[in-house]
C-alpha cells in the first residue's frame, strides 16, 4: 500500500498534560490555532489536519525544564518526556521540501508549553521521491568517477584551510596525486577569496590532476567548494565543467535548502555536502534535529556525499552517534528510489580510526578525509597516504593494526605518532 501521509517522530518535554500538548502541536502545524476559529470544520480537519498517531510517555523524572519559557510554571510542576509521532496528510502541503520544513520544524520549537523538542525521524510518501531528483551519483557514481572499487575512498583536505594561493594549492595537490590519493577537498572556509580566487584555483589544480591522470590512468577526485549565492554557484559549476572537474562541494547550512535543490537541478557533478554548523541544530539533547532525520532532507534534495563526523573526532559527538549517522546514509529511503549517499568521515581521522570505523559501519562504502592524519606524517604526504591505505587493508582483513604494521614502516610511524 502506498502511503499518502507524512510521519515525523519527536522527543517532547513539557510541564503540561502530554496528550493535550501533542494535540496542540498537531493543530498548530496544520489547520488549528490557539483558539477555535470559524471555518475549521470537522470536514476540513479530516482532510488536512495533523494527527497524533503515537504517544509513549517515558517513565523517568525530569527535575526542571531543559529550555527556558515565558509561560508561568508552578514550582511543583512535574516535567515529563514522551516519544510522539505526528502525521500529516500529503494534501496538507504537497510534496514540497521547503514547505515540509515549515510544517514539521516550524513554530513547534517555540511553543511555550514545550520545554524540550527534538525531531528524531521522518517518513515521507513516495510523492516526494517523484518530486525531487535525489542523488544523481551516490555511491556507485562516485566510485566510477574516482576509479575506486571495493574499498574506502581515501581522501584528504587542503591545509592550511586558508592562506594558500592557487599555485601553492596546486603544488600540494601535485604531491598528493603522486602519493596515490583518491580524493581531495577544499576546506569549507575556502571558496572564492581574493587570496585564492576560485577560477584560478580550479584551473591550476585541474591542470595538475589531468597531468597525473594521463600518466597513471586514474583521475583524482577534487571537491571544489563553490558555496555562494545561486548565480555564483552556477558560474562556478560551469567553470568546473570547462576544466573537467569531477566533484563540487557546498556548505548545506550556508546555501540553504532551496540553494541545494537548485544546485542539484542544474549541476552535472557529484555534490559533496558539508554540514558545518551542524552543532547549532543538534548539540542540546532536547532541542533541534537528530541527524537520522536531517540527512534525509538533503539526500532527497540532491546531495551525493554527506559528512557524518568521525571516530575519535575533535568535536562533542559520541562515536556511536557518528556511526549511526553513517549507517543512515546507506539505508534506502524509498523502495523504488533508495537515494543512498556516500558517508564522509572527517575530523581527526587517522590510521587508528580505521578498525572501529569499519566494524561500526560494516561497509567499505565511505569516503574518509584525513587532514593531519595524512599531511602530518613524519615521512611526508606519500607515506601518510600509504599508511591510511594500509590501515584500511588491515581493518577489512580483521588484522590488528600493530601486527599489520610490523612489516609496514609507514603505517608503524603513523601509529607511533598517534600513540
Amino acid at each position: 500500500m502506498v502511503s499518502t501521509r507524512i510521519e515525523v517522530d519527536y522527543l517532547l518535554e513539557t510541564h503540561g498534560e502530554v496528550q493535550r500538548v501533542a494535540e496542540f502541536m498537531a493543530g498548530e502545524q496544520s489547520s488549528g490555532t490557539f483558539v477555535a476559529i470559524p471555518g475549521e470544520t470537522p470536514e476540513l480537519k479530516e482532510r488536512v489536519a495533523a494527527q497524533v498517531t503515537r504517544l509513549e510517555i517515558l517513565d523517568h523524572a525530569v527535575e526542571g525544564p531543559s529550555l527556558p519559557t515565558r509561560v508561568k510554571v508552578e514550582s511543583e510542576a512535574r516535567f515529563k518526556r514522551a516519544f510522539i509521532t505526528l502525521s500529516w496528510p500529503l494534501d496538507t502541503l504537497g510534496p514540497s521540501l521547503p514547505n515540509l520544513l515549515a510544517t514539521i520544524a516550524g513554530n513547534l520549537f517555540e511553543l511555550g508549553s514545550v520545554t524540550g523538542l527534538r525531531l528524531l525521524d521522518i517518513r515521507l510518501p513516495d510523492a516526494f521521491a517523484a518530486a525531487y531528483p535525489g542523488p544523481q551519483f551516490g555511491v556507485q557514481g562516485t566510485r566510477r568517477l574516482a576509479g575506486v572499487e571495493a574499498r574506502p575512498i581515501i581522501g584528504t583536505i587542503i591545509k592550511p584551510s586558508v592562506g594558500l594561493g592557487p599555485d601553492e594549492t596546486a603544488s600540494l595537490v601535485n604531491e598528493l596525486c603522486s602519493a596515490g590519493i583518491d580524493f581531495i577537498k577544499d576546506d569549507e572556509l575556502q571558496s572564492d577569496g581574493p587570496a585564492c580566487p576560485f577560477h584560478l584555483r580550479v584551473e591550476k589544480v585541474m591542470r595538475v590532476i589531468d597531468t597525473h591522470a594521463q600518466r597513471s590512468g586514474k583521475k583524482v577526485m577534487f571537491a571544489f567548494n563553490l558555496t555562494g549565492d545561486l548565480d555564483q554557484m552556477r558560474r562556478r559549476h560551469d567553470t568546473l565543467l570547462r576544466h573537467g572537474a569531477t566533484c563540487m562541494m557546498a556548505s548545506l547550512n550556508s546555501v540553504g535548502l532551496v540553494g541545494m535543490i537548485e544546485l542539484a537541478r542544474f549541476g552535472q557533478l557529484p555534490i559533496h555536502a558539508h554540514r558545518n554548523g551542524w552543532g547549532y541544530l543538534s548539540r542540546h539533547p532536547m532541542l533541534g534535529w537528530s541527524y537520522i532525520a536531517w540527512q534525509k532532507i538533503w539526500r532527497l534534495a540532491g546531495a551525493d556525499h554527506m559528512h557524518v563526523n568521525g571516530i575519535g573526532n575533535k568535536f562533542a559527538e559520541e562515536d556511536s552517534s557518528c556511526l549511526a549517522s553513517a549507517r543512515a546514509c546507506l539505508a534506502p529511503m524509498f523502495a523504488e528510489k533508495p537515494c543512498v549517499v556516500m558517508p564522509v568521515f572527517s575530523s581527526a581521522q587517522a590510521p587508528r580510526s580505521a578498525p572501529a570505523t569499519y566494524q561500526g559501519l560494516g561497509s567499505t562504502d565511505l569516503i574518509v578525509t584525513a587532514g593531519g592524519g595524512i599531511l602530518a606524517h613524519p615521512k611526508g604526504a606519500a607515506a601518510g597516504v600509504e599508511a591510511m591505505q594500509q590501515a584500511w587493508q588491515a581493518a577489512v582483513a580483521g588484522v590488528p593494526l600493530d601486527d599489520f604494521a610490523r612489516t609496514r614502516p609507514n603505517l608503524r610511524h603513523a601509529l607511533e605518532m598517534a600513540a
